[in-house]
Formats: structure tokens, sequence, C-alpha cells
């Protein structure tokens, strides 16, 4: 049967991460650029961004079922088979649906599904150093895929701003999305500095 690992998700995570923001720099770098296509450039590197984030929580979700069905019994209370394929974590996870969180918050609190509230995984996905780079994760990537009034407002809350023209338009300025990359990198980082396996 084979497992999922914790700490291959997270390198993963840091490799396509790490393709993201090579992806923009050359980009940027090619000529000719107008400040529109620069723009949907880092439309298209957020909500990349976002999908490598997801995948990345799902698979250690999923790792922490699929390798011990322990903590995950206890925390619903029945007892799970010792040994479950990662189809069926997935389903325990998603049900019939696709994997999804509604910002930071939701963030945690899927996790809290999973793992208790004093696990690992939920410390330092909560910690505070993350919080600003999740915040605005969520609301850009929301902005770019939507581009509708309600996403904008959590777009502009989320960066402390009255107004912006595109998700791509602010990250392309002032270093804004790799710092938001080098957030979550160094949170995979700790992640997989914890994940026992």
């Amino acid at each position: 049967m084979r497992k999922k690992s914790v700490k291959l998700a997270a390198q993963t995570f840091v490799t396509n991460v790490d393709e993201i923001v090579a992806f923009t720099q050359r980009r940027v770098a090619a000529a000719p650029l107008t400040e529109q296509d620069e723009s949907w450039c880092y439309d298209l590197a957020i909500i990349r961004l976002y999908r490598e984030f997801e995948d990345l929580t799902l698979s250690c979700l999923v790792a922490l079922i699929n390798n011990d069905t322990t903590t995950f019994s206890q925390l619903k209370k029945r007892a799970f088979p010792k040994h479950m394929n990662v189809e069926v974590c997935e389903y325990l996870i998603c049900g019939d649906g696709y994997f999804d969180f509604a910002g930071r918050d939701g963030l945690l609190k899927t996790i809290k599904k999973v793992v208790p509230n004093g696990h690992w995984l939920p410390t330092i996905v909560g910690d505070a150093a993350y919080t600003n780079a999740l915040k605005k994760l969520s609301a850009l990537r929301n902005f770019a895929a939507h581009d509708s009034s309600v996403s904008k407002k959590r777009a502009l809350e989320a960066i402390g701003q009255e107004r912006m023209s595109s998700s791509g338009a602010w990250l392309k300025k002032q270093n804004r999305f790799p710092t938001i990359c080098n957030s979550l990198k160094a949170m995979a980082q700790q992640i997989e500095a914890a994940a026992p396996h």
C-alpha cells in the first residue's frame, strides 16, 4: 500500500513555489510587456500559488490519516481501519466534492476536522507569522479568479488599502508576490521539519 508523505508534500510545494516565482521573473524580464501583461502574469501566479497551497494542505491531511488513523479515530470518536488507501482518506476529507477552504480561518477549521487543536499542523498553520500571507493569498487569489465587488472588497481589506485595480497590479510592485511566497515556503519548511513522515 502506498503511503503519503507530509515531508515530500512540503518539499514539492517549496520547489513548485520557486518555479512560480521564476516564471514571473522570466515573464517580466521578457520584452516587451505592457503594464496589463505584467499584471495578468501576477494574477495567474497568485492563482497558481493558491492551487499549490491547496495541494500541500490536502496532501498533509491525507498523509496524516493514511499513515496513522489513531488521531483521526480519536477526534471522530469512532474506529477507523488502521490502513486506508489515499482515495478513502481524500473522501473522508472532501466527500463527493473537491478540497476547498474559506480563507485562513476556514483553513484552520478544515485542518481541525482531521487533527485536534494542539496538533503540530494547526499550530504551525495558525502561527501569527503566517497570518498575513495566508489572508493575502486567499483574498488576492479570489479577486484574481472572480473579479467581483465582494472579492475586491476582501482583497482591499487583506492588503489594508482603499483601492487597487487588480491583484496582479498590486502583487507586481515592491516585491509583494515573492514576500508572500517566502512566507508560505517558510511554513512548508516548518511543516516538513515537524512531520514524522
